[in-house]
């Protein structure tokens, strides 16, 4: 297996799948690979793909597999090229994530994304987040003491709410929403900051980085949940639920988050990072997808399926 193309909806913006997208193809080029990638939205993640990577958008018209994110992606491709597409699921509620029927095989990344797809009737592997140990690291050690905090949520009211708790304990508070303020060499400012409060993979990045984290936010697609001060016991639990916060569902106001800020302990971030270089390392995670590639066999019915249900929506517009 040589050439792969990875292929995502939308590299215009930062964003989670974007970053997941962008440290997938460093990792398969760093391991020799042939890589090219595909997205319908072109901007400042594939500009920095181009040029920081060296690698191309789509020229080829065959591939040993395609690595794709968001079923729109494989739905168009499999017009076009000729390839074993292996489908990664993110979440369980985006319409992008949801498991394109056409597909060969299939990734969550989390245990709730794969029971949500065994409900669906699709098997698929499980594959943590991988995150660039290399860049997201411990550069400078979080203050015994805890004296600032930084926010990585989406949500104004998540924000108002831990900037109220912070002024209530005397913390440097700062935000980042990818949304309004994004910023690529967010490893730097979290290593600027004591606890890192977010959802997701904001969440590995700041455990990668030695940062103690509370798990937080609020999502237009889900209510306003968290799991809260993140430990090494309570760790395995909200990885189940990708760390978004629907593991415990807890509803936090102003006065929970003070009580959660209040459990800092910097030794926790430590024990958090050990934690992601043993299990969630991008280099490790690299190889179990090329794994899950190469046992994957083209399934010879859903393409036919596929090609069927082509031509004959080819047909009907020709007669319309």
């Amino acid at each position: 297996m040589e050439n792969i193309l990875v292929a995502t909806n939308h590299l215009k913006n930062l964003g989670g799948s974007e970053t997941f997208t962008y440290t997938m193809i460093e990792s398969l080029i760093k391991k020799n690979y042939i890589v090219e990638y595909f997205t319908f939205q072109k901007g400042l993640v594939s500009d920095k793909i181009e040029k920081d990577l060296g690698i191309n958008f789509m020229s080829k018209k065959k591939y040993d597999v395609v690595l794709a994110n968001h079923n729109t992606t494989i739905k168009y491709l499999k017009e076009n090229i000729n390839s074993k597409f292996i489908q990664t699921c993110h979440g369980i509620f985006p319409p992008l994530e949801q498991p394109y029927k056409y597909a060969d095989g299939y990734v969550a990344i989390s245990g709730e994304v794969k029971q949500h797809l065994t409900k669906l009737g699709y098997n698929s592997s499980l594959i943590l987040n991988g995150i660039n140990c290399n860049r997201f690291k411990l550069l400078k050690r979080p203050n015994p003491n805890l004296t600032s905090v930084l926010s990585l949520c989406q949500s104004k009211e998540a924000n108002a709410s831990i900037n109220q708790a912070c002024e209530a304990l005397n913390l440097r508070f700062t935000y980042f929403d990818k949304n309004i303020n994004p910023v690529w060499d967010v490893e730097k400012i979290i290593n600027n900051h004591d606890l890192v409060i977010g959802l997701g993979r904001s969440v590995y990045e700041a455990m990668a980085c030695g940062r103690p984290v509370i798990i937080y936010d609020s999502r237009s697609y889900a209510s306003s949940y968290a799991d809260g001060y993140l430990d090494i016991k309570t760790l395995l639990k909200s990885l189940e639920n990708n760390c978004s916060g629907r593991y415990y569902k807890y509803k936090f106001s102003s006065v929970d988050l003070i009580n959660e800020l209040k459990k800092y302990n910097a030794k926790d971030g430590i024990s958090l990072q050990n934690f992601v270089i043993e299990n969630l390392n991008i280099e490790n995670q690299i190889n179990r997808y090329i794994e899950v590639a190469k046992k994957t066999n083209k399934n010879k019915l859903k393409q036919f399926r596929f090609w069927f249900k082509l031509k004959k929506q080819q047909f009907r517009n020709l007669n319309s």
